[in-house]
């Protein structure tokens, strides 16, 4: 075997003969599949470039903190460590080679045919009635995330996106498909969030890739326009504001005339935080006007659970925005959507206070942003909120110099 980070992994072919390889595999036992590779000479770093998870996430898993249930990501492990197609189908793929000899697998053929046998079968029992149970179980884990954070439903976000994804993917009839897709592009964008809440921005990424398809599959405009804009907040977390700016240009010139009124403003928000990110005031002042002009009266839309933006939220937006230009109004802008905030989004009201915190210290009264900073901070580590953790300490160190702490 090849020793450097990017070279790629190769087993000797008996290791995947041996019982314990099958049980491994037949378990979808990631942390043992990696043990496995170890055992061959690679370190945690190539196992990590093979597979696209990088190596603190390898680490994880095989510390046993971490488990791998979406089937897009055991694909690409099972790239990775170049798993041959009996390897693959014990783990649960399909051959990447249809036409390849079947040697003497037929067990595990048969194997095979009978899982998809019982996927479809149970696939086949989706119908309207389930499909609106799963979609109030996403609903329920939503409402849950705004509380409690990810962190605390993380296990349940597992469980209820492994049993969409597997109904999605063994449904035949085209109608409950086409829900399943959208109820998928949802609940895989409720993820993408929490991961950037936890500054886990590939699992991001990836989590938007798979919302992304699943909603071209709906066919759904409003759902697709905003699985694609939150992902723009993972360029604009990995310091690429500009590329975010000209996703959301993109997405926004493209379905504005197909999307709700609900769903323009957010979009156009969007795009006020990006141009307030790369220091544009001009353009950041339209694109809030523009957001301003469209939003509708009311709190939400019934067919646009996750989407969450009234005057109160407009006013945390706006304000979050012009703090980067020293705007005196925004002080008055944060403290309006403070008074807004019902008790049920705990990690934005984090950020609403980190806000203020900010804008009191800049209107020169650094007492005032104290209480402020400390809520904040109860409510960051609460929800689990690394992202807003990480200002709320800077922060906090910039007013105990403005108090000669």
């Amino acid at each position: 075997m090849q020793n450097g980070a990017f070279d790629p992994i190769e087993l000797p072919a008996p290791v995947w003969e041996h019982e314990q390889t099958r049980d491994i595999l037949r378990k979808r036992d990631i942390a043992g599949l990696f043990r496995i590779a170890a055992k061959y000479g690679a370190s945690q770093v190539r196992i990590g470039t093979a597979t696209g998870l990088g190596q603190p996430r390898v680490n994880a898993i095989l510390r046993g903190n971490g488990t791998i249930k979406e089937l897009a990501v055991i694909e690409r492990i099972a790239v990775g460590l170049r798993l041959p197609d009996h390897a693959r189908m014990l783990l649960g793929l399909a051959p990447l080679d249809i036409a390849s000899p079947t040697g003497d697998h037929d067990d595990e053929h048969e194997e095979q045919t009978t899982e998809l046998l019982s996927r479809l079968d149970a696939a086949s029992a989706v119908d309207d009635t389930t499909v609106m149970i799963l979609r109030t179980d996403t609903n329920n884990l939503r409402l849950l995330d705004r509380r409690l954070g990810g962190p605390a439903i993380t296990d349940k976000m597992h469980a209820q996106m492994a049993q969409i994804e597997r109904a999605h993917r063994h449904a035949v009839r085209p109608r409950i498909r086409a829900q399943l897709a959208h109820l998928l592009a949802e609940t895989a964008s409720l993820a993408g969030w929490q991961a950037i809440n936890t500054v886990a921005l590939n699992d991001a990424w990836n989590h938007y890739e798979r919302a992304k398809a699943a909603a071209r599959e709906s066919e759904s405009a409003a759902v697709l326009a905003y699985v694609s804009g939150e992902q723009a907040y993972v360029l604009m977390d990995l310091g690429r504001p500009a590329e975010a700016a000209d996703l959301l240009q993109h997405i926004h010139t493209t379905h504005r005339d197909r999307v709700p009124a609900r769903l323009r403003t957010w979009l156009a928000a969007a795009e006020a935080e990006a141009a307030a990110i790369l220091g544009d005031e001009a353009a950041c002042r339209r694109a809030l006007d523009q957001a301003a002009l469209v939003l509708p009266e009311g709190d939400g839309d019934p067919d646009m659970p996750y989407l969450s933006i009234n005057a109160h939220h407009f006013a945390r937006w706006r304000g979050s925005c012009l703090l980067r230009f020293g705007d005196p109004s925004t002080v008055e802008d944060l403290r309006s959507a403070l008074a807004g905030m019902d008790g049920t989004y705990n990690r934005a009201e984090a950020g609403v206070r980190c806000d203020l915190g900010h804008a009191l210290l800049a209107a020169g009264e650094p007492e005032a942003a104290q209480p402020h900073i400390q809520r904040a901070k109860q409510l960051a580590t609460m929800t689990g909120c690394r992202r807003q953790r990480r200002r709320i300490e800077e922060l906090s160190r910039a007013v105990n110099r403005a108090l000669g702490r």
